[in-house]
């Protein structure tokens, strides 16, 4: 049975308020009494509870905002959120990293800032930036070597494998005068508020935690030492913002990570500035950049619950007399809803949520709630993106990121007939971009249901949440006049039976066929053999992963949760390597902790009914795996070419997208799906 992020949402709102409003009582459900109240921080109101947290867009031109970056912030704004913080700024040159970011030491960032107030502001919405330094959590420099990374002590990052250089009290003493000149900047171009960054173990954050400083100078060697920079940062950003603007801390509840700060000694750390003047509310997180077990919670994916940071800030808010913000995985505005009516916050952050719809506080303001796409948590292309230095977008959304080319499509000039071949996510975004550009659409698929490959997807463990893809295009769909043809293959006859001035050829792909000596003689079935059900595997299995992806994880853990022997053989370097990491890593430890072995640099090359032979990709020796009973493959897609194929041999206009183009990911599809409805 198929389940879509709508069902998930539902049945979310049934399990948290005891049973799902009847049709009279659903006016009252959609008015969210908390969700849309305003609130008041100093003289400034937020119109509702939705904020979109700092995060990298990859937006900038030197260091510079820009009018793209405008534009992706301005579209939250438009769509109805409250606030949305701009990403974290430098605030001292020793803090500029290979990761481009906002210089907010330098004048120039004022006009760029500037554009940001002007694209947002008008609509209601508050802005806010971050200010940082990232400490010892800088892997390169701009130039591309390694840096000088300065931190509390010389105690060493996990993650990126730094070793720090202690902090000389003259350059903290700079650095505090950074805070200063940068809020000055951010008053300058006309901002609301600034947040300061002490999540995820950065600059502010190493002070605080007693395993990383280790001094034993006035800025450390007791609780009120180590807590000292971060005062001096506050009442620096205080006296460069003014007494008008709003200034927040953003804290890691708990950093989940090894020799990182638990929920006790944060509890601690907010007590003790809950009685700071200068300083407003707390924006509570979780995770740390320094390893990679707490980098998984920097941006959660679908493996976390929904609103799992909750319970943290939560008990935070029982220490303060300040503001709680919280953000983690609250993803829609049911849940956003319950955590503000059960007090665990007072605002809740739903970046995700507004990337993949940022419409979504008006959608929900109105009560139009089947309407939102929601965030899957996939990570793929917003910090996928990002993380690759990339600028970020959403893999159901492409528009969001590109707003400046999408955001007003216009009406065609002339009206086609157009007929779409195939209703994966590729032919159902070109249908429905098409459609509302006012050409009729007649979109066939030959099974009995949308959705594709997406159908298969969503059956891997913990990946449900990923159908909702299928269910939000479909929607979107559904809004425009294109007619949906299901059980429909199109050949020639239908081509001509329809006769359409264009066709789109979005007709996907099949598993690959890879060459493996053996393989007629022992039992080997593909990836969609396994997820449809269509065969019985052995007690003890080896996987050969080529694509490296959420497949090959996914089947791993579907298999030993059944009870099966699984080892997993990836052609590379680790498992998941072309997946983004915080998906991936925290994959690999649910792997580790069910015993599934993991064998890397090996490709596939023969088997029998005993043994899978692989060869080493670097060493070129020969690995067998023995006593094996299935041998599952998953080893990429060919193209579905023949459509295509028929279409050139008739002379017919057409286009090709999506999978039967070059097999990749949802992403592409979509986003061909976009660029072609959007150009014919």
């Amino acid at each position: 049975m198929k389940i879509t992020v709508r069902r998930i949402a539902l049945s979310l709102y049934v399990d948290l308020t005891g049973g799902f409003p009847r049709r009279s009582e659903r006016m009252q459900v959609t008015q969210f009494r908390n969700l849309f109240q305003p609130l008041r921080i100093r003289n400034k109101e937020f119109k509702n509870r939705i904020f979109s947290t700092g995060h990298m867009a990859v937006m900038l031109d030197e260091g510079k905002p820009t009018q793209r970056l405008a534009a992706y912030h301005g579209a939250k704004a438009a769509g109805g959120a409250a606030l949305t913080i701009i990403e974290a700024a430098r605030v001292h040159p020793t803090g500029n990293s290979g990761r481009p970011a906002i210089q907010a030491y330098d004048p120039a960032c004022v006009p760029g800032y500037k554009k940001l107030a002007d694209a947002c502001q008008p609509h209601g919405c508050l802005v806010f930036a971050q200010l940082t330094h990232p400490g010892r959590e800088m892997a390169l420099a701009p130039d591309g070597s390694r840096p000088v990374a300065y931190a509390p002590s010389a105690v060493p990052n996990e993650r990126f494998h730094v070793m720090p250089r202690a902090l000389p009290t003259e350059l903290i003493c700079e650095i505090i005068g950074g805070f200063e000149q940068s809020a000055a900047h951010l008053r300058q171009a006309g901002l609301d508020g600034v947040e300061l960054v002490a999540s995820h173990g950065y600059l502010l954050g190493q002070f605080l935690n007693p395993n990383v400083n280790l001094r034993s100078d006035g800025y450390g060697g007791s609780f009120e030492g180590r807590l000292r920079f971060l005062k001096e940062a506050i009442e620096a950003t205080r006296r460069g913002a003014g007494d008008d603007m709003i200034i927040g801390l953003r804290l890691s509840g708990d950093e989940k990570d090894y020799a990182g700060l638990g929920l006790d000694g944060v509890l601690e750390i907010c007590s003790a500035l809950d009685v700071v003047s200068g300083l407003d509310y707390f924006n509570i997180t979780a995770g740390t950049s320094a390893g990679l077990a707490g980098s998984t919670h920097i941006v959660p994916s679908m493996a976390y619950e929904l609103g799992y940071t909750a319970p943290i800030s939560a008990s935070i808010k029982t220490r303060v007399s300040k503001p709680v913000f919280v953000a983690g995985r609250i993803n829609q505005p049911q849940i956003a809803e319950k955590i503000l009516e059960m007090g665990q916050a007072d605002m809740c952050g739903m970046t995700r949520a507004l990337i993949s719809d940022p419409e979504m506080p008006l959608k929900a303001g109105c009560g139009d709630l089947e309407d939102i796409r929601a965030c899957v948590a996939c990570n793929q292309a917003c910090i996928g993106h990002m993380l690759q230095a990339c600028p970020i977008s959403c893999i159901q959304r492409p528009e969001t990121g590109r707003e400046l080319q999408y955001a007003n499509l216009s009406k065609a000039p002339s009206r086609k007939r157009i007929l779409v071949a195939g209703g994966g996510p590729a032919g159902l975004k070109a249908a429905s971009i098409a459609a509302r550009r006012g050409h009729e659409v007649i979109l066939c698929e030959k099974s009995n249901s949308l959705g594709g490959q997406i159908n298969l997807a969503q059956s891997l463990p913990g990946r449900a949440e990923f159908g909702g893809i299928t269910s939000n295009l479909q929607k979107e769909l559904s809004k425009t006049t294109a007619r949906v043809h299901l059980n429909c293959f199109v050949n020639l006859d239908v081509i001509e039976n329809i006769a359409p001035d264009v066709v789109i050829s979005a007709t996907g792909a099949t598993p690959y066929r890879a060459q493996i000596d053996g393989a007629d003689d022992a039992h080997v079935v593909n990836a969609w053999q396994v997820l449809d059900g269509q065969t019985n595997v052995g007690g003890r299995v080896v996987i050969a992963d080529w694509r490296c992806d959420w497949v090959g994880l996914g089947l791993a853990e579907l298999l030993v949760k059944q009870g099966r022997h699984v080892r997993l053989a990836v052609n590379g370097m680790v498992a998941g390597q072309n997946i983004p990491q915080y998906a991936r890593d925290i994959w690999i430890g649910i792997l580790h902790k069910l015993g599934v072995e993991i064998i890397p640099h090996v490709r596939v090359v023969g088997v029998d009914s005993e043994d899978v032979y692989f060869q080493h990709t670097l060493s070129g020796e020969p690995v067998i795996l023995t006593s094996v009973d299935t041998l599952v493959t998953a080893l990429g897609h060919s193209a579905e070419t023949k459509l295509e194929k028929d279409l050139n041999a008739h002379r017919i206009l057409h286009h090709i997208i999506g999978d039967c183009l070059s097999p990749r990911t949802v992403e592409e599809a979509v986003l061909e799906g976009l660029r072609i409805g959007a150009n014919l």
